[in-house]
């Protein structure tokens, strides 16, 4: 006797005879003899009685059928059976006109969910059709029904879903060191121990482009300036052998020579050893700068992940104080400068500047003047951010100056906010290590749910009810992913789990990578702060101080529940500030359907990223610095701060570093500036205006806006979703 039923979305139902003698009718009045209740009890009594305890919308439905067409009514049973297949064609057609969009290169939101990706190309659609189609299989057989249940009622977000089979992990710090040194398998292809900063260029590509494939996320460097300053001193002394046989001396001495800095300087008024060593360092300079120039190149021309987009990198900096580390920042961020091309501004990798005291950020400090550079290659070239590794939360306990390995002790970023760093479960370090997945809450809902609610303190009380109701399904949902996960095979991920994640090189090619996944992190993500408050206070964050300390309250309750969490679950559980890109408008999209156009609320098409001031509230950098730095010690998951300014930054090194100096102040962790850059595509003319239609040089209407989406740059605004089109639109200067 059937008890139960599984719908085609994997819910699970009590059995109800009507529903099958409804269908039955329906199928009867179609046909000229009409409905005969007598026989449509009867073959409901039989299915009832004849079927197993559970089953599936299908199986009763093919057991209709059968008994159908062994009754006298065998018309019904092909009525029935054309009304199953329009149904079918029905539930396809969604689908259908989905995949019609993809092969069509239409632009919409599903096309252009990610604007790094290139949906147009024969890669990209393979990409899309395979992500659209996995999604649907994860709700039927991944996902618990409570996780189900609430993504399906806009509560959360399960991102990379598509990727969610495939057992992989988000994204990982590289300790390019370890690849450096003894060379890795990738494919077919070996790659040997590098010896030379040519060598060491082009490994560092590998490395990344190789992972990309074995991961849904992102891939960084977290020491970019150290792994790669041994490779500045063996050119060095590469090119002092060139110089012995030309020469056929003996310059063995200049080997050793102590260098201050790889400076470029004219040679005329040198000689002897002298000349010889200043000789070699010339040289070496060109080598280091040409390498960085590839490194960046390759990073904006590699395609990875089925040949349909760049790597999602990202590389940290900026506290090697060794004459070599200085010379590959200093190429580094000339290189970048000079832009790839024909002068076009990199889009990856994303560059982050470690800001420290003592370091590299006020004038005594050894790398200062690279600092200095650092800001001015950001006015015009937007990258690098900033990571403040003077924020208390950045600090690590066995972090020395005299270390010549601290970069060991120092937090990197990943991407465009991603923060690994505390670790419960092996070394508080961000490398070799990396976030395994992350859920989105939708605190909008949440808040909305809310509103009918007339008592201020009951209303509250219900939103953080309803808040803990859903931050209990987000860890248990990510719980259920970590235990799929660590079931993949070590020989899964070749690259990673032999070179990369922390313990990996312990496992052989069929152990489970349980052991060792611990050390990453689950991310708990946030989006819409600022509509929740409004619909809580009738304000946002920015504008009120109630809700600005209601704000706080949310988001360190979240941070206490976390912390529940690791507790209960042994995981490394952190709280995300949100990166909405596809999400800043599906959320709101649902949200309309359900509860129509709030002022305030959802009368925009997006919203705003997790705890950001909203986009278009008028403010200074100050007052935006002030609001939410308090966020960033909380979100331990990863964060961002960023300033829009207004006008030609190409001249204004100094407003970068005043951004920096209330990073400092404000102990934000880390940041970013937004300014307007336009580039001619014709004839490369640049400038700052704020609509350039027309190349005022060659009058060419080809006018590339260069902005950023969540943090990442993209070089078209034509690959951004309808949402963050509307977002960018709504951008305010903040002065």
């Amino acid at each position: 006797m059937i008890q139960v039923v599984v719908k085609r979305d994997g819910r699970v139902v009590g059995y109800n005879e009507e529903k099958i003698k409804a269908a039955i009718r329906k199928a009867m009045l179609t046909t000229d003899l009409g409905e005969d209740e007598a026989l449509i009890q009867k073959i409901s009594d039989r299915i009832g009685a004849k079927g197993s305890e559970r089953m599936t919308v299908e199986e009763i439905q093919d057991m209709v059928e059968i008994e159908l067409m062994n009754s006298p009514r065998k018309e019904v049973a092909k009525r029935y059976i054309a009304y199953r297949d329009q149904r079918s064609i029905a539930r396809k057609a969604k689908t259908r006109d989905m995949f019609h969009e993809i092969i069509e290169a239409k632009s919409n939101d599903i096309t252009r969910e990610n604007a790094n990706m290139n949906t147009d190309s024969p890669a990209g659609m393979m990409m899309k059709f395979a992500s659209e189609t996995t999604k649907p299989f994860v709700d039927d057989y991944l996902l618990s029904a409570e996780a189900r249940e609430a993504v399906r009622h806009n509560y959360i977000h399960i991102h990379d879903k598509d990727y969610y089979p495939t057992k992989s992990l988000t994204c990982v710090q590289h300790p390019l060191d370890k690849i450096l040194a003894n060379g890795f398998v990738a494919g077919h292809g070996e790659s040997r121990p590098a010896k030379r900063i040519e060598t060491a260029s082009i490994i560092a590509c590998i490395s990344l482009e190789t992972a990309q494939n074995e991961m849904h996320g992102g891939q960084a460097i977290p020491a970019f300036d150290f792994y790669l300053a041994p490779f500045v001193r063996s050119s060095f002394i590469e090119e002092v052998e060139v110089l012995e046989n030309l020469t056929k001396q003996d310059l063995s001495a200049l080997k050793t020579a102590t260098i201050k800095d790889y400076i470029k300087k004219d040679l005329d008024d040198l000689t002897g050893d002298e000349r010889m060593l200043q000789h070699a360092i010339n040289r070496t300079v060109s080598r280091v700068h040409q390498a960085m120039e590839a490194f960046i190149h390759n990073m904006n021309t590699i395609h990875s992940r089925g040949g349909n987009q760049v790597v999602f990198s990202s590389i940290n900096y900026g506290t090697d104080t060794s004459a070599e580390g200085r010379c590959i920042i200093r190429e580094l961020l000339n290189s970048t400068y000079r832009g790839v091309g024909n002068g076009a501004t990199a889009i990856f990798p994303i560059q982050i500047w470690k800001k420290k005291r003592g370091i590299s950020y006020l004038p005594d400090d050894p790398n200062y003047d690279l600092y200095r550079l650092a800001c001015k290659v950001t006015a015009r070239r937007f990258f690098p951010n900033f990571v403040n590794l003077d924020a208390t939360y950045n600090h690590h306990e066995k972090w020395r100056a005299d270390d010549p390995k601290r970069y060991q002790y120092e937090v990197a970023t990943m991407g465009c906010r991603t923060r690994v760093f505390e670790n419960r479960y092996g070394e508080k370090t961000s490398i070799g290590r990396g976030n395994l997945s992350f859920t989105t809450i939708n605190l909008v809902r949440l808040a909305i749910e809310c509103m009918t609610v007339q008592d201020d303190g009951e209303r509250l009380a219900l939103f953080f009810r309803k808040l803990d109701e859903v931050l209990e399904i987000t860890a248990r949902q990510l719980c259920d992913r970590f235990n799929f996960q660590k079931t993949a095979l070590a020989k899964q991920f070749p690259l990673l789990m032999s070179k990369l994640w922390n313990g990996g090189d312990t496992l052989h090619p069929n152990d489970t990578i349980e052991s060792v996944i611990n050390q990453g992190t689950l991310g708990i993500g946030f989006i819409g702060l600022a509509e929740c408050l409004i619909a809580l206070t009738g304000k946002h964050h920015g504008e009120s101080d109630e809700a600005q300390k209601l704000g706080l309250k949310i988001v360190s309750h979240m941070r206490s529940r976390v912390n529940d969490f690791c507790e209960r679950y042994q995981h490394n559980f952190s709280v995300l500030a949100t990166p909405a890109e596809g999400l800043a408008g599906k959320f709101t999209a649902k949200d309309r359907k359900s509860f129509g156009i709030i002022p305030g609320i959802t009368d925009k098409i997006y919203y705003t990223n997790s705890n950001h001031v909203p986009v278009y509230y008028k403010c200074s950098p100050r007052h935006k610095a002030e609001v939410e730095a308090p966020y960033h010690a909380l979100t331990g998951g990863g964060h961002i701060f960023y300033v829009e300014i207004d006008g030609d930054a190409t001249h204004n090194p100094d407003a970068i570093a005043a951004i920096v100096d209330l990073m400092d102040e404000y102990n934000i962790g880390y940041g970013s500036v937004n300014h307007n850059r336009n580039r001619c595509m014709e004839c490369g003319y640049e400038d700052a205006s704020a609509d350039l239609k027309e190349c005022p040089v060659c009058h060419s209407t080809a006018i590339d806006r260069l902005q950023r989406i969540t943090g990442y740059l993209v070089g078209t605004t034509d690959r951004w979703n309808n949402a963050k089109l509307a977002e960018l639109n709504d951008r305010v200067v903040h002065d």
